[in-house]
């Protein structure tokens, strides 16, 4: 019998087709690049056939396609209301007991009696393929607090498969919707909302140039850079320096603008909230000299591990001070 749910720690490359790209390369470098210094935070996925099975209830998929089949995605008004409804029927179809008892399990086994916060994100089994990349328009949910909101969480990226630019990008790049499976990966969540976060490139953005190391700053938690909403810091790193202590690798600190920070709203309603940062963390550095360089050895140690440039979000517990790979 196919799992519904996989702990990241039994993941690697090799599952793209079961957890999607991000799933996968999450449990990769848990399970081989723990020991050489690369710190991820734990966590499950469910499965693309948890989503496909999950579909064949009541004849859900049917209606589906049935309802994407006519549909012409450059009539606005006619993709939204096809969309609005899909995701409707996805929302008021309730996980099957099976699903719903190994997400209750692995939950369990997660949190272990503490009160934890998760990031709950999507995972597509057709993410960065050659022509085409589907990461990043599926849903997003951070601060993800107690079993029930998880379900929730869950149930939305889900439905999120089928958001109006979702719909229309697979159209346009003549991809089957069926095709398409979501897995979900819940992930322990990192204090980045007192600490930082950012971006790292295992290459230079700009010119191409692979020796280096590119890095982006911002307090708060990672999507306000990952969305572009921030100004951040931005540091290059020379790699083949980075082995050797006495040298200085470091090749350039640009201070960004960091004008707003995402963090946990706290109470009712949204889990997160915007809100200005202080003059005196716009006028700071976010990462300090030895920081910069542990995430420029992580970054090339991934590099090594694939064998090709690697792009990777990462962020700082603010009440740890450990950096992690997100």
């Amino acid at each position: 019998m196919t799992p519904y749910i996989l702990p990241f720690a039994r993941l690697g490359r090799h599952d793209v087709e079961t957890v999607g790209g991000k799933n996968a390369s999450i449990g990769e470098m848990i399970a081989n690049l723990a020991a050489l210094g690369v710190h991820v935070p734990d966590g499950f996925a469910t499965t693309a056939q948890a989503y496909r099975d999950f579909l064949a209830q009541d004849g859900l998929a049917a209606r589906i396609d049935a309802a994407l089949a006519g549909l012409d995605v450059d009539d606005l008004d006619q993709l939204a209301a096809t969309g609005a409804r899909i995701r409707g029927w996805i929302l008021q179809t309730p996980f099957h007991a099976r699903l719903q008892a190994e997400i209750d399990a692995a939950w369990e086994t997660l949190a272990a009696g503490r009160d934890i916060a998760v990031a709950v994100r999507s995972s597509a089994t057709a993410e960065d393929l050659p022509t085409a990349s589907f990461a990043g328009q599926q849903e997003t949910f951070l601060n993800v607090q107690g079993r029930d909101a998880v379900l929730r969480a869950l149930h939305e990226v889900y439905a999120s498969l089928f958001n109006d630019r979702a719909i229309a990008y697979r159209v346009h790049q003549g991809f089957e919707h069926s095709l398409v499976a979501i897995s979900v990966g819940v992930q322990h969540m990192i204090r980045s909302d007192r600490g930082a976060s950012g971006v790292m490139f295992t290459l230079d953005t700009e010119s191409g140039f692979r020796e280096a190391v590119f890095i982006t700053a911002s307090y708060g938690l990672g999507e306000m850079v990952v969305q572009g909403a921030v100004n951040p810091d931005e540091y290059v790193v020379y790699k083949p320096f980075l082995a050797n202590r006495k040298l200085k690798p470091i090749l350039k600190k640009s201070l960004g603008e960091k004008a707003i920070k995402m963090v946990y709203a706290g109470g009712q309603g949204a889990a997160t909230k915007n809100v200005p940062t202080s003059k005196a963390e716009r006028a700071a550095f976010v990462l300090s000299d030895a920081e910069i360089l542990d995430l420029a050895r992580m970054a090339a140690t991934i590099e090594q591990h694939y064998g090709l440039p690697m792009d990777m979000e990462w962020a700082r517990d603010g009440d740890t001070g450990e950096l992690f790979i997100v």
